[in-house]
């Protein structure tokens, strides 16, 4: 007679891999489900919008491409890590273009700085606003390093699972100055204040007051020295296209149109999740790049203990985004692909959109023309642009249905008085996004750009972990928890995955 001993492996049916289910699909919730894949999970990746990316959706308009968020891609062996996990080269396809200069740093007086990961040039840029800070320049990039190889390098993708942790590494975070702002390191090693301005303008970047972000955010002008600075050719959004397909060579899934309305939870572990039109997806874990604030206030109930609604409502959250893409009939060549556009005011001007949650009227800008790199982004002779201002969040109570149109037409009228004369009359397309928009379609808490703002009372162990202190086999990724904003911040917050989810065969 024959027994189930006699029966080969082959023909066993093999149990099913286990499940996991990743909500959003923002770069945090890819590359994690690129890592879960890797690592025998079955992912199932959920969308609430209309297409994939998170805030780095595409608006494609009138001929037009544009990306709605990222731009700069920086440590970009992050992704090429995700490409090897699935047995592939990114560069068969993705070309990332290198930027040179990084930055052009205009001032209000039209004064410009090219800021570059060239030693030589950048040591003449700065000898061409102060020559008697080129040695503190030298100073502070060699704190910047020592920094990143700490912060970045060695804690990048650490998780901070017990306070500990947090302890353990605080004499460094001390010796590294750790507890200044960014903008006290530099101007301990730099006099001049448009200097100090150019190298203390990073935390923006991650959604951080340079007068209040831990000094460890000065790793950014190190890491881009390191990696460089580039631009992925058909935009930002060929790297979600690209890590989408890698998802689905792996056997995964991805929906969009999935409204995750909330994360069930039995005897105090993540189940799966229920969507708004009450389809229940069980899972064996549940990673969320949604918002932290809105994981823990909304998804989970707002019943956890450290992240309850009111400890929510005393946190801080970074600043929020104003953005308007626009399309020109006509080229601008003399516009280079990054340029930040610096007003007469740097500290007031982050104190009124930090602390005072004040609309200023004048404005500092990040004018973004992926044109000057990939013309293909635009009907021939024509440019692609963006304009981003950081502007208070939704705490700071204005009504963006009235003041975005006056607002847009104010940055419009100042760029064209600067650096792009004849802009109204070239203008063929237009949109804008706002606070407003962040919190309804990303379900962003206040509105933030950035998720919780950069300060040390709110990064490492202070920040939401990677996996959850209440419900187990919940994980979190993206801006909202450690390290942090970023396209470096949030690939790394799904490295931290690899040291916290349990391996597939735990669940067999």
């Amino acid at each position: 007679m024959l027994t189930l001993a006699d029966i080969p492996d082959a023909v066993t049916p093999a149990k099913p891999r286990p499940h996991a289910v990743v909500i959003g699909s923002g770069f945090g919730g890819l590359a994690a489900a690129i890592r879960l894949g890797a690592r025998g999970y079955r992912v199932t990746v959920l969308e609430r919008l209309e297409q994939s990316g998170g805030r780095a959706r595409v608006h494609r308009q009138d001929g037009f491409t544009f990306d709605a968020g990222p731009t700069i891609v920086t440590a970009p062996f992050l992704f090429e890590e995700l490409w090897r996990l699935c047995g592939r080269r990114m560069a068969d396809d993705v070309t990332l273009a290198p930027m040179l200069p990084f930055y052009r740093i205009r001032f209000d007086d039209g004064a410009t700085f090219d800021y570059s990961g060239d030693p030589v040039a950048m040591r003449a840029e700065v000898a061409k606003f102060s020559p008697r800070d080129v040695a503190g320049y030298e100073a502070f990039m060699a704190r910047s390093e020592a920094i990143c190889r700490v912060g970045f390098e060695e804690l990048g993708h650490v998780p901070f699972s017990s306070v500990t942790d947090m302890i353990r590494i605080m004499p460094s975070l001390l010796r590294l100055g750790g507890h200044r702002s960014v903008y006290d390191l530099v101007a301990s090693h730099i006099r001049d204040e448009r200097l100090r301005t150019v190298f203390s303008f990073h935390p923006l970047l991650i959604g951080g007051s340079p007068f209040r972000a831990s000094a460890i955010y000065c790793l950014i002008a190190h890491l881009e020295r390191r990696w460089g600075v580039h631009f992925a050719m058909g935009g930002t959004g060929r790297l979600v296209a690209g890590l989408c397909d890698l998802i689905r060579g792996q056997g995964g899934t991805l929906r969009c149109h999935a409204d995750v309305a909330r994360i069930t939870v039995t005897a105090g572990r993540a189940t799966g999740v229920t969507l708004a039109d009450g389809e229940a997806i069980p899972a064996d874990i549940v990673v969320s790049n949604a918002d932290s604030a809105f994981t823990y206030g909304t998804l989970l109930g707002g019943s956890t203990r450290r992240w309850s609604a009111n400890r929510l409502k005393r946190a801080h959250s970074s600043m929020g985004l104003f953005v308007w893409y626009f399309g020109t009939a006509k080229k601008f060549p003399d516009v280079a692909h990054h340029t930040i556009l610096l007003g007469p005011r740097y500290r007031g001007l982050i104190d009124d959109i930090f602390s005072k949650k004040h609309l200023a009227k004048d404005f500092s800008l990040y004018l973004h023309r992926p044109t000057a790199t990939d013309p293909l982004l635009a009907p021939p002779g024509h440019d692609a642009f963006y304009v981003l201002s950081p502007v208070p969040n939704l705490d700071g109570g204005q009504d963006w249905a009235t003041l975005a149109e006056p607002y847009r037409r104010a940055i419009a009228q100042h760029l064209e008085a600067t650096v792009m004369p004849g802009l109204s009359e070239s203008l063929v397309t237009s949109r804008v996004t706002t606070p407003r928009d962040f919190a309804d379609d990303f379900l962003s808490f206040r509105g933030s750009g950035f998720g919780l703002e950069p300060v040390l009372t709110q990064s490492a162990w202070f920040r939401p972990h990677n996996a959850s202190e209440n419900v187990r086999n919940l994980f979190l990724v993206g801006a909202g928890t450690h390290p942090g904003a970023g396209l470096p911040g949030v690939l790394s917050s799904a490295r931290v995955l690899d040291s916290v989810v349990p391996d597939a065969r735990v669940f067999a």
